[in-house]
């Protein structure tokens, strides 16, 4: 009887074996093989270099940046949201795999009959089954658990570029909040030496050496230089919010920057190689991938939808009419059924489904390839700003250099009495311009570093395999 059941159930676990979804075969990158080099580009060394195996602790070199990447790790809001959509995904893929598994319900009765001579039978039954358990004859429960896996993959390669990109995001707030503190600082003494220059104008003026034009234009000259600072101050107050808002809590004075200086508190270099191949460890493009893997998987349970389901309903127990020999002493039964039901006519349902699921996947397709665009245009353009921005450094610098020598000696002249006010006032103006596009140009360096880390994937890893 055994055997006949074996043999029976052969061509079903043979069937068991078919799998309708397409055959996914990864898509040709629709970039370049080799990212931009030349013109605005720097040379770049020929390979794949890992630039997303640099933990950021070894990027980012000042200690008190690290620990406030720390922090928005712990503490940042929505990474907290991602991590637990991360959990939620997990949790329905496991319910998409439960339905592999026969479910087992077990129950227990007594009943009791009192016949016409007034005694009473007991009757005691413990049974354990399961009720309509498919088997998966053409893998549609299977696919259907694979696109959960997929979506939970993808998922969780959310949840890496979300920690990729609060990395980059609390490291450019902390360089931004050093670049408007030495903005303030430049600001605060370009209006004390205005301040200085209205007194010594007052007092020219009262002697007679001096007029009142003088000291009209050095009263507007530091009024301006006075709304500059209040404006600093305000930018620096909303700069130190926006980064306790991406740090997920208040930060303490010291560990905020009071200068960016050189912007020396990260990398300056980064090994980045030719090939674009690179781009396809980026946690975004292969979070784009698994989604795409999961439409093929859900296009395989839609075929099988055309196809009949077979169900087995099965249970067994014991009975008898004393609980203490129940097991020992009662009888013993068994009972499988099977059912076969193919679905006539749905009104095109099934055939829709098949039809939306194939849509999916073109729209995966196009979605995953624009991911890997956006990919190459971001390295690109971190690219072209690393070529130039070394040239614009210098150049900010020499000006900076020049105006400085320029007021000097225009004060010089005025101080000496061959020049007029205006001139030594424009040699101001020309040297605070020059000192605030330096620390500009230094700070785009510094968020060009970081974009370049981020665009190649790196943040992700904590610190560097020794």
């Amino acid at each position: 009887m055994n055997l006949r059941m074996v043999l029976a159930a052969l061509p079903a676990l043979a069937l068991a074996g078919c799998n309708f979804a397409p055959k996914y075969v990864q898509p040709t990158a629709p970039v370049p093989q080799s990212l931009p080099q030349g013109g605005a580009y720097p040379a770049l060394a020929a390979g794949d270099a890992a630039t997303d195996t640099i933990g950021w602790r070894d990027f980012f070199t000042d200690a008190r940046l690290s620990q406030v990447i720390a922090i928005a790790l712990a503490e940042n809001r929505n990474l907290r949201a991602t991590l637990a959509n991360v959990a939620r995904a997990r949790a329905l893929y496991r319910v998409d795999r439960a339905a592999l598994f026969p479910i087992i319900n077990a129950s227990g009765t007594l009943s009791a009959v009192q016949g016409t001579a007034g005694r009473v039978t007991d009757n005691f039954l413990v049974q354990a089954g399961t009720s309509a358990y498919e088997i998966d004859l053409w893998g549609r429960l299977r696919n259907q658990s694979r696109s959960s896996l997929e979506s939970y993959l993808a998922t969780d390669e959310g949840r890496k570029a979300t920690q990729i990109a609060l990395v980059a995001e609390t490291a450019s707030a902390w360089l931004s909040y050093a670049a408007t503190a030495d903005g303030l600082r430049i600001a605060e003494e370009t209006m004390e030496s205005r301040r200085k220059t209205l007194d010594v104008n007052l007092r020219r003026e009262a002697n007679g050496i001096g007029t009142k034009l003088d000291v009209a234009t050095a009263t507007t000259a530091l009024n301006s230089a006075e709304a500059a600072v209040a404006e600093f101050r305000t930018s620096l107050a909303q700069s130190r919010n926006a980064l306790e808002l991406i740090a997920g809590k208040p930060l303490a004075d010291d560990l905020l920057p009071s200068t960016l200086g050189t912007g020396d508190q990260l990398r300056t270099t980064l090994p980045v190689g030719l090939s674009s191949e690179v781009l396809l460890r980026r946690p975004d493009v292969l979070a784009a991938e698994h989604d795409l893997k999961a439409t093929y998987a859900d296009i395989g349970a839609a075929r099988a939808a055309f196809f009949p389901t077979l169900s087995l309903t099965g249970l067994f127990g014991f009975a008898s009419a004393g609980l203490t020999n129940i097991f020992s002493g009662g009888e013993f039964q068994k009972t499988v059924n099977g059912s076969l039901r193919q679905r006539i006519f749905d009104g095109g349902a099934t055939a829709n489904n098949l039809a939306a699921a194939k849509a999916s996947r073109d729209a995966a397709l196009a979605t995953y390839e624009r991911t890997i665009q956006t990919a190459f245009r971001e390295v690109a353009d971190a690219l072209a700003r690393r070529g130039t921005i070394d040239e614009s450094i210098r150049a900010q610098s020499s000006l900076e250099a020049n105006a400085t020598t320029a007021y000097r000696i225009s004060q010089s002249r005025y101080d000496a009495g061959v020049a007029n006010y205006l001139e030594p006032l424009d040699a101001q103006r020309t040297l605070y311009n020059a000192r605030q596009s330096l620390i500009s140009a230094r700070l785009t360096k510094a968020a060009n570093m970081v974009e370049l880390y981020r665009a190649l994937g790196g943040g992700l890893v904590e610190s560097t395999a020794k």
